[in-house]
């Protein structure tokens, strides 16, 4: 296996380990970075040239790396250009919704292997496990891979999740919570754990709109309101893993309950539930509408999409609802502009496909509730990255897991 794990690296004699070390310095700049001559790569890890040519040969041999051409030179001989072979490894990525999964194989380009699979389940759910060794394994079969060949399983969920130990709190059974240690005793391939807002917010920022931000929030907009936090240039977790818990910041006194237990969360004013409740309200009603007309006789088949179709067809109610939940979303976000002052706003999940019907108004409520002077330099855009930016987080985040090494971190958007 080219990424050993931590115990076979710790039975390692220390010359071996000293290399073993260099081989994924190299590796890892190669990730990060593509494309890298010897010579860079030497004076990035301060190794000297001749060391470095050694371990590419190794990992050539091993087809773990390709020479991928020639660069530009001063002056004299072209040098060669390394990358990393798009089989060099693989791993798994697994996003878990509130009602579906979905799964998918990367190789060591950041390119899927297959499309994604979904799959009905929630954090909750007693056969969790076992539908998603069954959704496992079906990759693995329709890949031609071996459970050996994965480096590792890199799982994002809803809740309040402390990668480091592992934990999701919010798992209801208290003797389920540690769902890595869990899943990696499952599998037999070692599992990290992620806040999937966390995740599409990485995406976001390694692929996204996000790039090459220093302070910007990225929304999830969906039954709940996850948020992804780049502060400074880096990710941002909190003391325990457990920032960004926007569907919760209070907002009404007495308002209704939430799933958290508790009254007024911003979840229930702006979420797709509470659009769902208020179409299915003016439904009742009898309110002239395509909604009422589609769905009066069937309301509880109503789904975010139709509303935001009929919305795209000019349906008055449809549009005055998004319009609703847009500007009770600008409430939360006008709170976080002015404690955080983010140069940019990525709104994505599903209600985002209304595009400007939602854009709009909640820009529109942002300029009445936020300070001219904070507000006025603060760019809200829509994610171009679909519903693919957590899976493609939950894949740097393994990498990055993988490569961990205090002694040679690098941060991966320099």
């Amino acid at each position: 296996m080219v990424l050993h794990r931590k115990e076979d690296t710790q039975r390692m004699a220390i010359s071996e380990l000293k290399r073993y070390k260099l081989r994924m310095q190299i590796i890892r700049l190669l990730y990060k970075r593509n494309l890298q001559s010897a010579s860079a790569l030497s004076k990035k890890i301060n190794v000297s040239l001749p060391t470095v040519r050694s371990i590419l040969e190794d990992l050539i041999e091993e087809k773990v790396v390709v020479a991928s051409g020639t660069g530009n030179s001063q002056g004299g001989r072209k040098p060669t250009i390394y990358s990393l072979s798009g089989d060099a490894f693989f791993i798994l990525a697994i996003e878990l919704g509130q009602y579906r999964g979905k799964a998918v194989i990367f190789n060591s380009l950041n390119e899927e292997v297959l499309p994604v699979v979904g799959f009905e389940t929630n954090i909750d759910d007693p056969k969790l496990e076992e539908k998603m060794e069954k959704v496992i394994g079906e990759l693995l079969t329709r890949a031609g891979l071996q459970p050996d060949e994965l480096s590792a399983i890199g799982v994002s969920m809803p809740g309040l999740v402390d990668s480091e130990t592992g934990i999701n709190r919010t798992i209801k059974r208290t003797e389920d919570r540690n769902i890595a240690a869990r899943l990696t005793k499952r599998f037999g391939i070692r599992t990290y754990i992620e806040n999937d807002a966390r995740m599409q917010g990485l995406g976001e920022f390694v692929f996204g709109k996000a790039k090459n931000t220093n302070n910007t929030l990225i929304i999830n907009w969906n039954w709940g309101l996850g948020l992804g936090m780049v502060l400074n240039g880096d990710i941002y977790s909190g003391a325990t893993g457990c920032a960004g818990e926007l569907s919760h910041i209070r907002i009404m006194e007495n308002g209704k309950l939430c799933d958290c237990g508790k009254r007024g969360c911003l979840q229930t004013i702006a979420g797709a539930q509470h659009l769902l409740d208020m179409a299915r309200e003016e439904i009742a009603r009898g309110t002239i509408s395509q909604l009422t007309s589609q769905f009066g006789e069937r309301p509880q088949e109503l789904t975010p999409d139709d509303i935001i179709n009929c919305a795209k067809k000019g349906d008055e109610l449809s549009i005055s609802l998004l319009t609703t939940i847009s500007t009770n979303l600008a409430w939360g976000i006008s709170i976080l502009i002015q404690l955080y002052n983010p140069e940019l706003i990525v709104l994505n999940g599903p209600l985002t496909q209304a595009g400007q019907f939602i854009l709009i108004p909640v820009q529109h409520a942002l300029n009445q509730y936020c300070l001219k002077n904070i507000s006025e330099n603060v760019r809200i855009e829509i994610s171009e990255m679909g519903d693919h930016s957590g899976l493609k987080g939950v894949a740097v985040m393994v990498f990055q897991n993988i490569f961990r090494d205090k002694s040679m971190d690098i941060n991966m958007n320099n």
